[in-house]
């Protein structure tokens, strides 16, 4: 019998994909938990498994292309039941770095999970529906979520997934129409992004030669939501700088012990302890901002996220529970990550949950730069390179390891005073390592 394999859900949120190669051709026998396919979404490579075995009959993908939740993918000939097919969600894979250096990076925001596949069943390469009372927009509560902290009326935005389901992109297109509208046409919401629509490109080829291509999609994923912060956060930046000679000492020193426990000693291992202590005695830093309820959330729980420079694009895997671990369990488990990363372990969930987010370009140089907040979070720390510089102490300069600390935050929630404070808490616990140890808890 043949039976229709169809893509499964990809991770929480995640409706398609880009096909990067397909692994199996017509005529193959393939086996149970093979894997098929490999898929980029926004975040990850992910190799998809089928989940019956027999001979492949049928490719309803071609590499290059698209492909959707719940979409069939192959036409497998087996001895059961013809009927479509669905698996369990695969792991996803992406590529990372244990070095100590880290860049700004925003975890794209949540797109509508999996539509009911029963339409789709026994009949070939047909889009699944699903039943929607009339008067409830088919969103899933992720994306009425967001539509609401952006301040769209969802039961006004057309979805353009299967059955008109809506999506986040279906709402940040809502939303840019909305923008591109006269202002005497629009309806004022509370929270709405204030976003400029871009204006036509000229022709560039008229100067010179130029070449094209595709965003991927973690670019594409990256560019939205950088649009969607940058437009729904009023930002602010400022800066400090700490001492952190005597660490550097201390770090070099106790180096040894963390790398023989799977660890890497760094300045971020550090801070992971120090932010998730310091968000403990601020807790407005550790906090969501709900304009269509007018209600702030604050979070109980301290999980940070970690901005990482990697050959695929730029990820933000997250770190749960920092204030219950010790700085050499973090140190370990930011080189497991990697580890997980590069054995292609890493799953979407990893980079979803951040409270907040840790960015440190340090490993790469700069002396300093404005980081983008990670929404909806509500502030994100950047760290510069270290600089040796003359320090006056004592009525004589001394050469001082100083590090820069760049913090920036929504201004809606946070006063510059709060803020201020916030970072020098983090200089002064670098600055005072042995003071800082004796607050732990």
């Amino acid at each position: 019998m043949e039976q229709q394999f169809l893509l499964p859900e990809l991770g929480e949120n995640i409706e398609d994909g880009d096909v990067l190669s397909i692994l199996v051709s017509v005529g193959d026998t393939i086996d149970e938990e093979q894997p098929v396919l490999e898929i980029e979404t926004d975040k990850a490579a992910i190799e998809v498994p089928c989940s019956v075995s027999g001979v492949v009959k049928a490719i309803h993908v071609e590499e290059g292309g698209k492909a959707k939740v719940g979409h069939p993918i192959l036409t497998v000939e087996t001895m059961g039941e013809g009927k479509a097919v669905e698996v369990e969600a695969p792991t996803a894979t992406s590529v990372a770095d244990d070095e100590d250096t880290i860049t700004p990076e925003e975890s794209p925001p949540e797109a509508a999970p999996v539509v009911a596949l029963e339409a789709a069943r026994r009949i070939p390469d047909t889009p699944p529906t699903e039943v929607i009372p009339r008067d409830i927009a088919p969103a899933s509560p992720s994306v009425r979520r967001f539509a609401r902290e952006i301040g769209i009326d969802i039961n006004q935005v057309t979805g353009s997934g299967p059955g008109g389901r809506i999506s986040v992109e279906d709402i940040k297109n809502h939303a840019y129409q909305i923008n591109a509208e006269p202002a005497a046409h629009r309806t004022a919401s509370p929270g709405a992004a204030n976003q400029i629509p871009a204006p036509p490109l000229p022709d560039f080829s008229k100067w010179g030669e130029v070449e094209r291509e595709p965003m991927s999609s973690v670019r594409r994923a990256t560019a939205a939501h950088m649009a969607t912060a940058w437009s729904a956060i009023p930002h602010v930046t400022q800066s400090d700088k700490a001492d952190i000679t005597e660490l550097d000492k201390l770090r070099k020193q106790f180096r040894a012990r963390t790398e023989t426990a799977g660890g890497k000693l760094t300045i971020t291992a550090i801070l992971l302890k120090i932010a998730a202590c310091t968000l403990q005695r601020f807790p407005q830093f550790n906090a969501s901002v709900d304009m269509a309820k007018r209600e702030i959330i604050y979070k109980k729980y301290y999980h940070v996220g970690v901005a990482v420079d990697t050959d695929r694009g730029l990820l933000v895997p997250v770190i749960r529970d920092v204030d219950r671990k010790s700085i050499i369990e973090l140190s370990a488990e930011i080189s497991q990550i990697a580890e997980r990363a590069r054995s292609k372990k890493l799953t979407p969930e990893d980079m979803q949950g951040g409270t907040f987010t840790i960015t440190n370009l340090g490993g790469i140089g700069g002396t300093h730069f404005s980081p983008i907040v990670n929404h909806p979070e509500v502030a994100i720390l950047g760290v510069a390179r270290g600089r040796i510089e003359p320090v006056l102490i004592n009525d004589a300069f001394q050469p001082r390891l100083l590090l820069p600390l760049i913090l920036s935050y929504d201004h809606r929630l946070i006063d510059g005073a709060d803020a201020a404070r916030f970072l020098r808490s983090i200089a002064e616990m670098l600055e005072e390592p042995f003071s800082f140890a004796l607050d732990l808890k």
